[in-house]
């Protein structure tokens, strides 16, 4: 492809308020996860963030576990960026987070400020930043004290290592308690991320209001059930998917004839909307207003710009909607 920084990239991208703060993000986001490590051609890689650039994503998700193996992912986009996109930093959103386990021993896991710290201070090194603009405790901790995470946050931004912070997975109760920790330490919290798809909708139940009170944006992850939301697999499972490829995060457990079922009748609604049963799942979390963001990935350029193209109809009509939710009642 042509490695060229593009001069319209900002043409036909939709940015969207992130919460009441100063933050815009673009309406999709990529996010550096399954496909970007060692495990991927780093040529690929490198396109990958072409076409994304070139096409108005202007923000870039990872963490410190991201590859395979976990930091590589932060290794390629630090190399990559440094190569490539070293005049164009201040253009970027670029995120990281911890909280999963990243390396041996009692530190190296879930919320402590010493966790925190030391692993954002490892991911800076990586990607070979002096800051992240976004930095996320990645999940709940069941021991550590909310407010020792929270503070160690707080700790971050003080110190210039991120300009913003945010947190992932938190459920409604627990989220609302570290946005108020977060304001009182005068740090807000910008964002959260939680898994939100047309086949997993708790964040309805609580947390979008928690949210939206608070000013703080959203930015769901696996919009797409990790391809069950799109038409793969409604003839088979490919010879190149995830689910014969990997079977980690999804397998063939999860194709059922009911899911199937399921699926062949969202397709059947996306077709009446001239639309990819992807492009539908995109834009149907995209509807609501209180969502920034919404976090693809990709192991393929085409698919970036494919995805792209679920801006092109997010309005949905009551009577869809009421189809959609009569169909979902049987996930």
């Amino acid at each position: 492809m042509n490695r060229q920084i593009s001069d319209t990239r900002y043409e036909s991208m939709v940015y969207r308020r992130c919460g009441n703060s100063g933050i815009k993000l673009p309406a999709i986001s990529l996010g550096l996860w399954h496909n970007f490590g060692h495990v991927n051609v780093y040529e690929n890689s490198k396109d990958l963030i072409y076409t994304a650039f070139n096409n108005g994503i202007t923000h870039f998700d990872l963490a410190n576990n991201y590859g395979p193996p976990p930091g590589s992912a932060e290794e390629v986009f630090g190399k990559i960026l440094k190569e490539d996109f070293k005049n164009h930093r201040d253009e970027m959103i670029i995120s990281s987070k911890a909280g999963y386990t990243m390396w041996d021993g009692p530190y190296g896991d879930w919320g402590s400020k010493k966790y925190l710290v030391s692993s954002l201070d490892q991911s800076l090194k990586r990607m070979k930043l002096d800051y992240v603009d976004i930095f996320y405790h990645h999940r709940p901790d069941p021991e550590t004290p909310l407010e020792e995470t929270m503070n160690a946050l707080s700790l971050i931004v003080q110190q210039g290592k991120a300009l913003y912070v945010g947190i992932s997975n938190y459920q409604a109760a627990e989220a609302d308690k570290a946005i108020k920790i977060l304001k009182d330490n005068g740090t807000p919290c910008l964002i959260h991320q939680p898994k939100y798809s047309m086949f997993e909708r708790w964040v309805e139940n609580g947390l979008m209001d928690v949210l939206s009170n608070n000013g703080v944006g959203c930015i769901p992850f696996s919009p797409l059930a990790q391809g069950l939301l799109t038409d793969k697999y409604l003839h088979g499972i490919p010879a190149d998917s995830r689910v014969a490829t990997s079977g980690v995060f999804l397998n063939e457990r999860n194709i059922t004839p009911a899911k199937i079922e399921v699926i062949s009748k969202l397709n059947d609604v996306a077709k009446s909307r001239n639309q990819k049963l992807a492009h539908m799942a995109l834009s149907w979390i995209l509807k609501d207003e209180r969502v920034t963001s919404v976090l693809i990935g990709a192991s393929k350029p085409e698919q970036i710009t494919d995805s792209i193209k679920a801006l092109d109809n997010i309005e949905f009509s009551e009577s869809e909607l009421r189809v959609i939710d009569e169909i979902l009642k049987s996930v």
